[in-house]
């Protein structure tokens, strides 16, 4: 089976870690992300990420909570730290005025670098899936990719 590889949004991590779901709608969402990172893990595929992921969790997180969370990184070996070139800092800033500034900047470096990666981005913020489709980048929700 080809490796996949995969850019996920900070808002995946928060539903796992913050247990974040409502049972009355079906499956919790920090199930569905906690199926989806074992799945990929098991499969051996690559889960990216980058500082600017991690500068957005630290933002929401308790910074105790940040520390501890952040070893996921570390732990497996299919998670790749991946950084961003000052082109395509331009670059995200240029699709940000294009969208009218409606999606955060943070967002928008996600989907340049799943872009960068050719990753499949992960996210459930319905307005970054839109924009992506704009953009040419494959995204979706992570019970799309089970």
């Amino acid at each position: 089976m080809a490796q996949k590889s995969f850019y996920v949004d900070a808002c995946i991590y928060i539903n796992l870690w913050q247990e974040e779901g409502d049972k009355r709608y079906g499956i919790p969402y920090w199930k569905i992300a906690k199926d989806f990172f074992e799945k990929h893990d098991n499969e051996n595929n690559i889960i990216y990420y980058s500082g600017f992921l991690l500068k957005e969790m630290k933002f929401i997180l308790e910074e105790k909570v940040f520390a501890q969370k952040r070893e996921l990184f570390d732990a497996s070996p299919n998670f790749k730290k991946i950084d961003i070139t000052k082109d395509e800092l331009n670059e995200a800033r240029k699709i940000e005025s294009e969208t009218n500034f409606e999606i955060s900047f943070y967002d928008i470096i996600h989907l340049v670098l799943a872009r960068k990666t050719m990753s499949v981005l992960i996210t459930r913020d319905s307005k970054l899936l839109e924009v992506a489709k704009k953009y040419s980048v494959n995204a979706g929700k992570p019970e799309e990719f089970l």
